[in-house]
């Protein structure tokens, strides 16, 4: 598994712990302890997975398009999952038209 797709995973999962748990711990019980040890690492979390899908259109695996799709995939919960499961999906539908037409000649 590379960088890329485990920053995505850990992202994803530090956001619902965040949405999900931290705030309304803090909202509704009083108690914001939570969102400051998971607001920092969420922070955090972030910003690596922006440098990483900018970093991965500045190698050429991504087009201009895509990189901005995937940091807008960034903002809501489960969003860095999705941006990589059709990444995969694209992938493998471009290797099958590949193969098909490598098979045909």
């Amino acid at each position: 598994m590379n960088l890329f797709r485990i920053s995505g995973i850990l992202e994803t999962i530090s956001t619902i712990a965040l949405f999900f748990i931290a705030v309304p711990l803090k909202y509704i019980g009083g108690n914001e302890v939570l969102v400051k040890i998971i607001g920092p690492i969420h922070g955090g979390l972030f910003v690596l997975y922006i440098v990483l899908v900018w970093w991965e259109q500045h190698q050429g695996r991504l087009t201009s398009n895509l990189a901005i799709k995937g940091m807008i995939a960034a903002v809501p919960p489960g969003g860095p999952i999705w941006f990589e499961r059709k990444l995969n999906k694209d992938s493998q539908q471009t290797q099958d038209v590949i193969q098909t037409q490598t098979t045909v000649v």
